[in-house]
């Protein structure tokens, strides 16, 4: 029982607690309970670790971990892919004179957007996964690639056979080469789209690589003359001939005598021209007489295939 002191009547009297005032302290009470139990779970989950929570914390770290050493791991494996592209471009394709890819890098988007599907990853995770879908398309093209060097590989000994790869004649002598060069019979300048070899009438002419004596003609004022076609985008033409010695259709190989040197045709001394053509261009002959010549014998070669000259035909 609770006493009041009156100071009207300067005398304690007796208190009386109503059910309001007690349904009000309760109240306050439990307020002060709630609010204390709150703040001491708050500074309790601020300063302290629950097991769970210790146990996530780990798991996150070790995952952490895995993706920076994933993530190495993706970065070295995407250096040696470089590498192995680097070698197929300028390498294994120069070997096999195979076509270089083409846009390797817009065909590695298109197939990233083949295989593109929504991620909802952290910012981390979104990016090794990126790496890892170009490190697989790369892989893929490179994989393509190589299937198709494997297939030309086996072919290998046919395509060598079939590039030229000698001089069409013995101990060659070029008066006019591969360029620029004065028109015998017009003389103006104008292009060359071979070479002019000189030697006595009569001369056999030799197959420069493996193929099938065509049955079109070179064209007119090149005489009589025989067009071969070696395969894999090679053709030599050999003009102004005295005679042939194959006839169209039949199977030549390197080496072999397809007729002899003449005049024939739009020509002023007896001689041979002679024309590569690579994928339907015409290209300079003596980058490909490097199967017979010592490395002297080339060099003298280039030297007079350069001189700007009148040419024979």
């Amino acid at each position: 029982m609770k006493y009041k002191f009156n100071y009207k009547s300067l005398s304690f009297e007796k208190e009386v607690v109503t059910l309001k005032k007690r349904l009000g302290k309760l109240i306050l009470y439990l307020l002060t309970g709630i609010s204390f139990a709150v703040l001491t779970i708050f500074i309790h989950s601020k300063i302290f670790i629950s097991p769970k929570e210790k146990q996530l914390l780990r798991e996150l770290e070790e995952t952490e971990m895995q993706i920076d050493i994933i993530n190495k791991r993706v970065d070295l494996l995407s250096n040696v892919l470089q590498g192995m592209e680097y070698k197929d471009d300028n390498l294994y394709r120069v070997l096999l004179e195979a076509e270089p890819i083409q846009n390797r890098n817009i065909t590695i988007e298109n197939l990233l957007l083949d295989n593109s599907h929504s991620k909802n990853y952290s910012k981390t995770l979104k990016e090794l996964s990126r790496k890892v879908d170009i490190l697989t398309a790369r892989s893929q093209v490179q994989l393509e690639s190589y299937k198709q060097l494997w297939e030309l590989s086996e072919k290998k000994e046919d395509i060598y056979a079939s590039i030229p790869a000698i001089s069409p004649v013995k101990n060659p002598k070029i008066v006019s080469g591969f360029g620029m060069r004065y028109h015998p019979i017009y003389k103006i300048l104008r292009r060359h789209t071979g070479v002019d070899i000189i030697g006595r009438r009569g001369m056999p002419i030799y197959a420069t690589a493996d193929g099938v004596v065509s049955r079109d003609n070179a064209g007119s004022g090149y005489g009589i003359n025989v067009v071969i076609n070696h395969g894999y985008g090679y053709q030599t033409v050999y003009a102004h001939l005295l005679k042939t010695a194959v006839k169209p259709g039949k199977r030549v190989k390197r080496g072999e005598v397809i007729g002899y040197m003449g005049s024939t045709g739009l020509s002023v001394a007896t001689h041979l021209h002679y024309e590569v053509i690579k994928n339907g261009q015409k290209v300079n002959p003596v980058h490909y007489f490097f199967a017979d010549l010592t490395p002297e014998e080339y060099e003298q070669i280039l030297k007079e295939a350069s001189e700007i000259n009148q040419a024979l035909s």
